[in-house]
């Protein structure tokens, strides 16, 4: 469910590329303020079994991994730790593997490689309540915003009043939660309360899921 910006301060990393992640890990490290790498994991089941103690904020999440998929691990994570936000870098941008890690649960998307300003970029975006995407994939999202399944447009309308509907669909075009409230004239916490009730509506977790459902990614 939405509720306050979240705080970033702790931040791990799933990436088998070992100088890339050593890179990453650096670069985060280096940021200064609160903001430390507290975790690398090279394969899925690592992270799935040291990260709940570590209690990340966030997670780096390569897709690409040996054994257990990045997509998968995405799922069990969000389980795992449900306040965790998780952005995945990787080389793939095919608009089926985006939506798929997005319905699972991560709330943006890089492509490498990524430069250390991309990746701090993407920790502020965080923190002021945005969904970080390279632009590629931003505009893969907004091409299929435009033209969603009418018949999974159509039942979510049917779901949702028409209120929560337009807030629906600026959040599917990548607002911030303040500039929706901004949009609509609303305060932060009614526009937190219709969030909440379109979650528990749509039967989701969280604003990428949502967005996936409205898309036709989640039936």
């Amino acid at each position: 469910m939405t509720q306050a910006t979240p705080t970033i301060s702790k931040i791990a990393i799933v990436e088998d590329d070992a100088r890339l992640a050593d890179q990453l890990a650096t670069i985060l490290n280096q940021a200064g303020g609160d903001i430390q790498c507290v975790g690398i994991a090279k394969t899925a089941e690592q992270a799935l079994a040291e990260f709940p103690a570590l209690a990340p904020d966030l997670v780096f999440l390569d897709i690409n991994l040996p054994g257990m998929g990045g997509v998968e691990c995405v799922g069990h994570l969000s389980q795992l730790l449900p306040d965790l936000q998780i952005v995945m870098i990787t080389v793939f941008d095919d608009t089926e593997t985006v939506f798929k890690a997005l319905a699972a649960g991560a709330i943006g998307y890089l492509i490498k490689p990524v430069t250390a300003q991309r990746v701090l970029q993407a920790v502020q975006e965080i923190q002021k309540g945005g969904a970080p995407m390279s632009s590629a994939i931003a505009r893969r999202i907004v091409q299929r915003f435009r033209t969603p399944p009418q018949n999974t447009k159509s039942q979510v309308s049917e779901i949702l009043s028409p209120r929560e509907t337009e807030i629906l669909k600026l959040l599917a075009k990548g607002f911030l939660m303040k500039e929706i409230a901004d949009e609509l004239g609303i305060a932060m916490d009614t526009l937190r309360t219709h969030a909440t009730r379109i979650y528990k509506k749509l039967h989701v977790h969280s604003r990428s899921q949502a967005v996936a459902k409205y898309l036709g990614e989640i039936k």
